[in-house]
């Protein structure tokens, strides 16, 4: 007689883990791999959730999913139950989120000034208030903000995502380049969004997890047509060479890995941050790799 395929040792558990990330092209090519079957953790299946980022950001703090994209600001606040991945990140080298308005605005112009923002734990935000703390700002969903300016309801908007690539399109001025400031301030990429993974899965789970990411995007930077085609339906109506640019711009090298110089972005993005009052001055960064 054959054995029993139904006895449990037959059949592993597998884990469940809720993956949640914004629905924009760079992450659809991030994750395409592993929405797609293409690589796989063993024993794990991934439930992918869709939200904005500034949403991600808030269930974070309800811990509501075990693995997360999150503002590297955001995650200043969040540290007690997640931990940063050491891949999945987005860094802006020379570029990053921009300021525009609808007439042309100089950047030292800018105090004062009632400016549209996707949310007051983006990180984006937390790079307007190191350039310029004296802003009003209004927060609305990010893809809002274009509109926003352009019918003047705010006089500058914070542009993230795509919105980098369309605003002179709709006869759009570039204020700053946040990106740009940043670099031209300290030598580094501008840390932008994170991936972290909840602390009560353990740090062997959060490295396989890490891993698989890694894995994940990888095969995308290899298989780059295949994954841009599987990204552009989250392009929201993009040319496909701007969402190629796009996502070009946020899944590279330091998606990869932080290496040391994205790790001393990120804590110089802290320390900047805590200087001025909008990090806790308690707060360290911590990388699940350091920390394992």
């Amino acid at each position: 007689m054959g054995k029993d395929m139904s006895t449990p040792a037959a059949t592993p558990k597998t884990a469940e883990l809720s993956l949640a990330h914004s629905p924009d092209s760079d992450d659809a090519f991030m994750f395409y791999a592993l929405a797609t079957g293409k690589v796989r953790l063993p024993g794990v299946k991934f439930t992918h959730i869709l939200a904005d980022i500034e949403s991600l950001n808030q269930a974070a703090h309800k811990e509501t999913y075990d693995v997360t994209a999150v503002s590297f600001f955001g995650y200043a606040f969040v540290a007690d139950k997640y931990i940063l991945l050491d891949c999945g990140a987005s860094f802006g080298e020379g570029y990053g989120p921009i300021v525009v308005s609808s007439h042309p605005i100089k950047k030292n112009e800018l105090a004062g000034k009632k400016v549209a923002i996707p949310g007051n734990k983006t990180t984006s935000y937390l790079a307007l208030k190191l350039f310029e703390p004296n802003v009003q700002t209004v927060t609305m969903p990010f893809d809002k903000i274009l509109a926003a300016v352009q019918a003047k309801e705010v006089e500058a908007g914070l542009l993230i995502h795509e919105g980098q690539l369309l605003f002179s399109q709709m006869g759009l001025h570039k204020v700053v380049d946040l990106g740009v400031w940043w670099q031209e301030q300290t030598g580094l990429p501008l840390p932008l969004g994170a991936n972290a993974v909840r602390r009560s899965l353990g740090p062997k789970m959060g490295l396989d997890v890490a891993r698989i990411i890694r894995e994940s995007v990888s095969y995308a930077l290899e298989h780059r047509e295949p994954a841009v085609d599987y990204a552009l339906q989250f392009a929201r109506d993009m040319d496909p060479a701007l969402a190629d640019k796009f996502i070009g711009m946020y899944v590279n090298k330091w998606t990869l890995d932080y290496g040391e110089d994205g790790r001393r972005a990120v804590r110089e993005l802290y320390a900047r941050g805590a200087a001025i009052g909008l990090v806790p001055s308690s707060f360290r960064a911590e990388f699940l790799s350091e920390a394992a």
